[in-house]
């Protein structure tokens, strides 16, 4: 065989070997993208959009949000609140987004980058099956309200002359300002004794209150049935339960300020108190409010960016949904201010003292503010309405978190039986929420509120931000959002990857650490556990 035979014969023995190489290749590229296929997609871009606002904006925003803009100086909160926003929130936002997207897995698949701290994921998922179950509790109790606003009389939190009220109740609307005594409000009363039937202590159960189980149960068959067909079903749902709440914010908006002593709440909630910027207090809220207000490591927005195609611009996305929500807290602000500026007015009672946040503020202050209205049956429906909207958002994403995990680590021949799976993981969320349906249930109901996302959240945030950029590379995961968006985000992102956010975070948590209190309810105060 002469040379030239022996160099062709080498040549054809490299053209078979790369194209063998290449068939491989586009074998595994295939397989991929099947893979891809059989774990579902959103059937648009703005069903991912809108999935995205509905997770971000819950109740947090209209419950939590105006009261801490009140009590950290009005309008002066808005300062840290949007360098928290800049420099703390929104990196991570867009740091779980992009990485969800790129790796088109679950939380727990996701950390194949870094097998090491794939408990990281796992955390993620243990958080948000946690907040889970609680947080459809308080779908139920809306579902409740809705139910009970349904009536041609009066709402049932808006009198004593009931069997569950006490001496000391005074119904909606008296003027109490020159009356001596202690005294509690019907809406209160309503709350305590009659939807709880609340008990003297969390050792004291006192057995299961059968109307909020129903309610309980009605809220995870609704929840099963949206979720069954994973983000196809889903998607189409957040079309109503994302954009229902912004119409009835506006609406409420434009009647609250026409009542008699809306200017006098806004006034209270806007005007600013420089000098409370001196102190730590607004820093903190305004970092812990943008932690958990945005979502960031729970696994959500990582779960659903994961179905996205994988050239989806989700730097423009994190953008929109961030800002999105945080304009809602503030624009809820004035709604929840106005009506109350006019309950003050209304039962002579000062703003300060008629101010709650959280489950105080949603199912005692302002539905008996909304009582005060005529037609307060229909106003009344409507706000719970809202409220159910807005938590099944949030529900919608947690769960899905805890659901996609579990079935992408499930070999490729089970992942069929994901709606079984979706069904088992319902019935499990109803079983572990019955102790908060109980009638000692609000004080299990405190206990999973306060300790089941509250350090462990930063720490993973903390992990995470640090193995992305330290361990896995910002330089390299700038490149690969790149490959997705079509262009390299600015040192911006990189600086605050790397630095700033990181050490916000560590900040936040070692200060929340210092001020660590007991969980005090009804004066009791429940050992750190």
């Amino acid at each position: 065989m002469t040379s030239i035979d022996k160099k062709a014969l080498e040549a054809n023995e490299v053209d078979v070997d790369v194209s063998d190489r290449n068939g491989k290749m586009e074998l595994m590229e295939f397989e991929d993208s099947e893979a891809i296929k059989s774990r579902g997609q959103w059937g648009s871009h703005i069903e991912f959009l809108l999935s995205c606002i509905g997770y971000a904006v819950g109740l947090g925003n209209v419950w939590r949000f105006p009261y801490l803009c009140y009590s950290n100086g009005g309008g002066a909160f808005l300062v840290p609140y949007f360098i928290m926003l800049i420099c703390a929130g929104l990196p991570l936002f867009f740091m779980e987004m992009a990485f969800g997207q790129f790796a088109s897995l679950g939380t727990i698949s996701a950390w194949n980058i870094s097998p090491l701290f794939r408990g990281v994921g796992i955390g993620m998922v243990i958080v948000s099956g946690l907040v889970g179950i609680y947080y459809n509790v308080i779908i139920a109790w809306t579902i409740y309200y809705m139910i009970q606003s349904c009536t041609t009389g009066d709402l049932p939190w808006v009198g004593c002359n009931n069997t569950w009220n006490t001496p000391d109740c005074y119904p909606a609307g008296q003027n109490i300002s020159g009356l001596e005594g202690t005294f509690t409000r019907a809406s209160d009363e309503f709350w305590h004794r009659y939807v709880h039937e609340i008990t003297d202590g969390i050792e004291t159960a006192g057995g299961l209150k059968w109307d909020l189980v129903g309610c309980l149960f009605l809220s995870w068959v609704v929840i099963f049935l949206c979720l069954l067909k994973g983000v196809k079903s889903s998607g189409k749902v957040v079309y109503f339960t994302a954009t229902f709440p912004y119409i009835i914010l506006i609406v409420l908006f434009f009647r609250g300020v026409t009542l008699d002593g809306a200017g006098d709440g806004i006034e209270f909630y806007i005007v600013p108190d420089v000098d409370i910027l001196a102190t730590s207090k607004p820093w903190k809220d305004a970092a812990v409010q943008i932690f958990y207000s945005l979502g960031v490591s729970f696994g959500g927005l990582m779960t659903m960016s994961s179905f996205n195609n994988f050239n989806n611009n989700c730097f423009r996305d994190a953008l929109v949904v961030a800002f999105t929500n945080c304009g809602t807290s503030v624009f809820a602000g004035f709604v929840i201010f106005s009506v109350l500026g006019f309950m003050s007015k209304t039962s002579g009672i000062p703003i300060e003292e008629v101010v709650a946040d959280g489950p105080g503020l949603a199912f005692i202050v302002y539905p008996e503010a909304l009582a005060l209205l005529p037609g307060s049956q229909i106003w009344a429906f409507l706000f719970f309405f809202m409220l159910f909207t807005l938590g099944l958002d949030s529900e919608f994403a947690m769960m899905e978190t805890v659901i996609s995990a579990i079935n992408d680590v499930l070999p490729p021949k089970q992942r069929k039986w994901k709606p079984l799976l979706t069904f088992v993981c319902c019935a499990l969320g109803f079983i572990l929420g019955l102790p908060c349906v109980t009638r000692g249930g609000m004080y299990v109901f405190q206990l999973m509120d306060w300790y089941s996302a509250g350090f462990s959240l930063m720490v993973i945030a903390i992990v995470f931000c640090c193995v992305i950029s330290y361990l896995y590379g910002t330089g390299r995961f700038l490149d690969e959002i790149k490959v997705m968006v079509g262009f390299r985000p600015r040192i911006y992102w990189r600086a605050c990857w790397m630095i700033v956010t990181p050490v916000l975070l560590i900040v936040s948590l070692l200060h929340s650490v210092y001020l660590f209190n007991f969980l005090f309810m009804f004066q009791i105060a429940y050992l750190k556990i």
